[in-house]
């Protein structure tokens, strides 16, 4: 069987789908692996790394697509490209089926096997596959990374002879995987760390990395099934407000990692929030892409407002492309070993199977 990918629009995405290493691995358990031209150049792997373990190259995207069993990539490709895909080929990716209804529907009347892996079920056998949180780990890592970097005064306290700097307080909203590093982070770094979060279990796992966890007076369990957040009712929403506007007055950074799937990330700091913020106060929100957890929040642009910096990017991933192509290329190719059936050298797509049954998109 052969296995396909070619380069993202390096606009938007740097990270790669195969890396030398599970290239490797793919090739043990007997498939062919197809990349384009300079696939890993700009992350400073050549095609010849990928050449000396079997990989094969070829300069034509379309061939590639055309001549493969499975086409793995981060996200959906073109228009153009995707119109290649034939009846009995695997697409796999991070495929957003709440955005891309009309493209997906597309390939499903062509009978294409698509697999979306954000929607893999939060079970132990799909750990090793999880593309959210291994991509989440390090998002919550650079955001505390790149909002030091603007904060204009030092994290840690420091005792000199003329005179002794405080630490820095740092909020973390949300307390996912993402919000979890980003807390470690923050601690490791010498800052003095609170945390809130609707979901009442992780008020243990803020605790356990050193942060103060805030919770609403009453507060109510906001948590799925499937261990995500959900919507909070009005009244918490009021409640947690009034216990933010306080806590902001006093806090240098604040990390936003709150998402809902599928909806737009719900604002939690408002206008008036941000208004009584110390000037000098930067706020970094992972949730961006989604329209961000503030009320001034512009993907890949820095707001001033009442001398507080708000910033989020699209893809801050991009800023760490060959970790962040490491672990996703790894999630990848275990998902792809779950679904491959080695005796008989093809998929099998087995609906029994919750992993598979859950990221096919029907």
């Amino acid at each position: 069987m052969k296995i396909g990918s070619i380069l993202e629009n390096q606009k938007f995405e740097k990270r790669i789908a195969i890396t030398p290493e599970i290239a490797k691995k793919y090739i043990s358990i007997g498939f062919d692996v197809h990349l384009s031209k300079n696939y890993g150049a700009h992350l400073g792997v050549t095609d010849d790394e990928y050449k000396d373990i079997g990989v094969k190259f070829s300069e034509d995207e379309k061939e590639i697509i055309n001549l493969a069993d499975i086409v793995v990539q981060l996200g959906l490709l073109s228009e153009e490209k995707l119109s290649l895909l034939n009846e009995g080929q695997t697409f796999i990716g991070v495929l957003n089926p709440y955005d891309n209804k009309e493209k997906l529907d597309k390939l499903k009347k062509k009978k294409v096997n698509l697999f979306s892996l954000e929607l893999l079920p939060r079970i132990t056998r799909a750990q090793s596959m999880d593309i959210l949180s291994s991509q989440a780990n390090l998002a919550g890592y650079k955001a505390v990374i790149e909002s030091f970097a603007y904060f204009e005064k030092a994290i840690p306290m420091m005792m000199t002879a003329a005179g002794t700097i405080p630490a820095a307080k740092i909020l973390v909203v949300g307390a996912g995987v993402a919000g979890l590093q980003a807390i470690a982070t923050a601690k490791r770094m010498g800052g003095i760390v609170f945390a809130t979060d609707v979901r009442m279990a992780s008020k243990e796992q803020v605790e356990s990395l050193g942060g103060k966890f805030l919770t609403v007076e009453g507060a109510e369990n906001l948590e799925t099934e499937g261990g995500y957040a959900k919507e909070a009712s009005d009244d918490f929403k009021k409640k947690q407000e009034d216990l933010l506007s306080e806590t902001l007055k006093k806090i240098d950074i604040v990390i936003c990692t709150a998402l809902i799937p599928g909806k737009r990330a719900p604002i939690i700091i408002k206008e008036d929030m941000i208004n009584n913020m110390q000037a000098g106060s930067v706020i970094y929100d992972l949730a961006a892409i989604q329209g961000g957890n503030t009320a001034f929040t512009k993907a890949d642009e820095i707001t001033e407002k009442n001398g507080v910096k708000i910033m989020g990017e699209n893809n801050i991933l991009n800023k760490l492309p060959v970790s962040a192509s490491s672990l996703y290329a790894k999630n990848m190719f275990n998902f792809i070993e779950n679904l491959f059936d080695k005796e008989n050298k093809k998929l099998n797509i087995n609906l029994e199977d919750e992993i598979i049954e859950k990221t096919l998109i029907k």
